[in-house]
């Protein structure tokens, strides 16, 4: 897949070469990092070359992280401390569904539907993308969940959509993983499927970081999810 990349204040735009595009991933990057964090990742995808998917690397806006010792940096929401509602930031979640409901309404309204986008994360990213995906109002093409965890887990068979029922989640994790321990992604796992939500679930031998096995998975993924030849 050849690209076009834009660059805004807000996020970093991988557009197809040629042709308008007719598919969106909307990634979200993990704590402390940007959005050119997972751009080089696209080329390791190995995507077909005629694929017609825009990605977008959104910026999370710097903010002070209680964990780091309230030192600012770009962030999706306040850590309090390393365990499960210690990350649970309400406030920094409301804000960061406003902002990608808003990137998900502007592929809409350039013509992508919500069965063509897919939400993606790493750490803090992956969580903002199940926290989001799992409240929109219609399908999505998936969610893709990289080294997380479910956030506010006591409030999802309350707020969760009937979209999200259908809509199919990967979850991957390393199984040494030392900032989010696997132990919290399996939870989450657990909890999303008790609530009858379709998660697939995949660990490798890792730390937090992605290795060549899960990205060979993550093509093989977007590919049947978004009809890639």
């Amino acid at each position: 897949m050849r690209v076009r990349t834009t660059e805004r204040e807000s996020e970093v735009i991988l557009e197809p070469a040629s042709g308008a595009a007719d598919a969106a991933v909307i990634w979200m990057h993990g704590l402390g990092a940007d959005g050119y964090d997972f751009v080089p990742l696209v080329p390791e995808l190995q995507l077909p070359a005629d694929a017609r998917v825009r990605f977008i690397f959104p910026h999370a806006e710097v903010r002070p992280v209680t964990i780091n010792g309230g030192y600012a940096m770009r962030a999706w929401y306040d850590i309090r401390e390393l365990s499960p509602a210690g990350r649970d930031d309400e406030e920094g979640f409301a804000e960061a569904r406003v902002r990608i409901e808003s990137l998900i309404a502007r592929e809409s309204q350039d013509g992508i539907p919500g069965g063509r986008i897919i939400l993606a994360g790493f750490s803090q990213g992956g969580a903002v993308a199940l926290h989001v995906g799992l409240r929109h109002a219609h399908t999505l093409a998936g969610i893709l969940a990289l080294s997380c965890y479910l956030p506010m887990h006591a409030r999802l068979a309350t707020e969760m959509t009937q979209a999200a029922r259908v809509t199919p989640i990967l979850m991957c994790h390393g199984t040494e993983d030392p900032v989010v321990a696997q132990q919290f992604g399996a939870q989450s796992r657990d909890v999303m499927r008790n609530a009858g939500l379709p998660v697939d679930w995949r660990e490798y031998r890792m730390g937090h970081t992605l290795c060549m096995e899960e990205i060979a998975d993550l093509s093989a993924w977007l590919r049947e999810r978004l009809q890639l030849q």
